[in-house]
């Protein structure tokens, strides 16, 4: 039994999206009505089926047809809960910026994954090549992560920490809805 299933005791509407490894297929051109899901899903992940064929004045079956083709098409990556870092016991947040040797990417990435917090790894142009997100207890755990971790990737040329003093998500907004977390559910 799925996560999902067992968070509101209904089967997701969403089957699990296909593994990386996996080629996808071409992006086809989104329509309003699939545009209109994301949006909806963006603000309430569990939203169900048909609460979201309702809204996009579609049937159930079309609904669930579309938000399938979505996932399978890697438009929706997954669905997930939107976390209070500081409340869940991860109060120190800090961007890292770093330098590695060229043409390391994909080993520094595998790394990078495997770092405690870690959040967000994306590659970039500029003055660095590499932006980490992490999310530690304190200070102390981040120092660890930094100057024992990081420092310890031969890959890693220099490292430079900014840390956050507050952030915002800017993902849609979201309200409580009642039921569990999970995926859209297909109502009974």
């Amino acid at each position: 039994m799925t996560p999902e299933q067992m968070a509101d005791g209904e089967e997701s509407a969403v089957p699990p999206r296909p593994d990386d490894s996996v080629p996808l297929p071409p992006p086809r051109p989104l329509d309003t009505i699939d545009q209109d899901i994301l949006q909806m899903l963006q603000a309430d992940g569990r939203a169900s089926v048909r609460s979201v064929a309702e809204r996009v004045h579609v049937s159930r079956a079309n609904a669930y047809a579309r938000i399938n083709r979505l996932v399978e098409d890697g438009v929706i990556r997954g669905f997930g809960a939107r976390v209070d870092h500081e409340r869940a016991g991860h109060g120190t947040s800090a961007y890292i910026t770093l330098k590695i040797v060229q043409n390391s990417w994909r080993t520094v990435r595998e790394q990078l994954r495997q770092l405690p917090g870690a959040s967000h790894i994306a590659l970039v142009g500029g003055d660095f090549d590499v932006l980490l997100l992490v999310h530690t207890p304190d200070n102390r755990a981040l120092r660890e992560v930094v100057l024992t971790r990081l420092q310890a990737i031969p890959e890693v040329l220099s490292t430079r920490t900014l840390l956050v003093f507050e952030e915002e998500d800017l993902e849609p907004q979201t309200r409580p809805a009642p039921g569990g977390q999970g995926t859209p559910r297909q109502d009974a």
